[in-house]
């Protein structure tokens, strides 16, 4: 079986003094290996197979041999850490809450416990007779949500 450490290394020492950052390493028990990065401008096919160029020179698949796939954490998939949350700051996302309700909105900000988010909803002003749409923050717990993902926005 591939050592995870390993591999986990080499994409580390390629990382070096670049703007990508690792989102996730996973490796199956018929030796698959998935490495998810990241890049706040998104990640390039070429940066791709440099990547597992870099890997493949670092672990040997004479002594395991092992199914190599790297490539981007995914326009349309959940967040994994911390760091894709911070690049999607002042833009549109999804949020599944634990309890099944779905937002979406604005990610205002993010901190190691959470975030917040701008949600349109309908809110009676003082002096007025209807209701106005405006954004309202939300604040959640990363263990309070089941996902957050971009919103891809089609005009």
């Amino acid at each position: 079986m591939i050592n995870k450490a390993t591999v986990q290394q080499a994409v580390e020492e390629w990382l070096q003094g670049k703007d990508y950052f690792l989102v996730d390493i996973s490796i199956s028990a018929d030796d698959k290996i998935v490495v998810e990065i990241d890049h706040a401008d998104g990640v390039w096919i070429e940066d791709c197979a440099d990547l597992s160029r870099f890997i493949e020179a670092r672990v040997s698949r004479e002594e395991e041999d092992y199914e190599l796939e790297v490539g981007s954490a995914g326009l349309g998939q959940p967040f994994k850490i911390l760091r894709q949350y911070e690049i999607h700051v002042g833009k549109s996302v999804e949020t599944l809450a634990k309890d099944g309700k779905k937002y979406r909105g604005t990610l205002l900000s993010v901190d190691p416990e959470g975030f917040e988010l701008g949600v349109l909803q309908k809110v009676k002003e003082e002096g007025k007779k209807r209701p106005v749409n405006k954004e309202v923050p939300v604040r959640f717990a990363f263990g309070d949500v089941t996902y957050t993902k971009y919103l891809i926005k089609i005009k």
